[in-house]
């Protein structure tokens, strides 16, 4: 199986983008970010000439995920326990949930499209919500991972924290100043290898960027991030044979600000039987 991640960064604007390739790349399953836009929305038909079936969770013109697969889609969850909402100015258990999550089974892989809350500033309720969007996550990611250890799992998509010194090329990303770097973003990026789930692309691509600012020059510049992730269970992590970051999608015209982050599996059964791609 090969698997991937991509913050699409509207899913309307570059659909024929994604698609391409998707295909050119040979993807069986697809986990989008940032889709933007609701389900009836979506250009579903390009992902369905192409051989793929789509699951989506979007509201409105913001956020939004989806996965796109040449196996079927089972299982489908648009949020985990206990996620929790938000609305500026309110506090509370009840605040509306963004579609930020959504969790799907395809051939016996449990995967997480995820578009973790940006957190905007350090000072802003958004970054709390952040947190505490984190600290749910985890504590589901715990509970999935002790209950089904045979069962590989994953968590992938654009987690909005650059865990290492190295992995932050943008100079006005710092920290102390701005979020995305915070210790205490770090710690919970972190906190989910005591939940059961690792990096599974960076032992194989220990260096790179997965996204790049579209201003003041920021790509031809290399002045980038590395926010986007796929963090596998160990049963997912054995699997993984090899992984890419695919940078020279952020080149071209309109490229989302994301690139895609790429991992191969051997699952150990016979894929003859996947649908052909003309």
């Amino acid at each position: 199986m090969r698997i991937a991640t991509w913050n699409v960064n509207s899913i309307r604007t570059r659909v024929d983008r994604t698609v391409d390739w998707m295909v050119r790349e040979d993807v069986d399953v697809l986990a989008m970010q940032e889709i933007k836009c609701k389900p009836e929305q979506f250009p579903l038909d390009a992902f369905e000439a192409a051989g793929y079936e789509v699951a989506i969770h979007g509201l409105n013109q913001w956020n939004g995920v989806a996965i796109a697969s040449r196996s079927p889609i089972e299982d489908v969850a648009i949020e985990f326990p206990d996620m929790p909402g938000f609305l500026k100015g309110h506090e509370g258990p009840d605040l509306p949930k963004e579609a930020r999550a959504l969790g799907a089974t395809i051939d016996g892989v449990r995967v997480w499209s995820l578009y973790v809350p940006n957190g905007r500033s350090l000072d802003d309720p958004h970054y709390t919500y952040k947190l505490d969007w984190l600290a749910a996550l985890t504590a589901y990611t715990r509970a999935e991972t002790t209950a089904h250890p045979a069962r590989p799992f994953a968590l992938m998509g654009d987690f909005n924290i650059v865990p290492f010194d190295h992995d932050n090329g943008d100079p006005t990303v710092i920290e102390g100043v701005t979020t995305h770097v915070s210790p205490a973003e770090r710690e919970a990026f972190f906190g989910f290898e005591s939940a059961g789930v690792a990096d599974v692309v960076r032992p194989l691509v220990p260096e790179g960027f997965t996204y790049w600012d579209y201003k003041q020059l920021r790509f031809p510049r290399n002045e980038g991030l590395r926010i986007d992730f796929i963090l596998g269970s160990a049963a997912f992590a054995d699997a993984v044979t090899g992984a890419s970051i695919h940078r020279n999608e952020r080149k071209g015209t309109a490229p989302s600000d994301h690139v895609p982050v790429l991992v191969d599996l051997d699952l150990g059964g016979d894929d003859d039987d996947r649908p052909m791609i003309f």
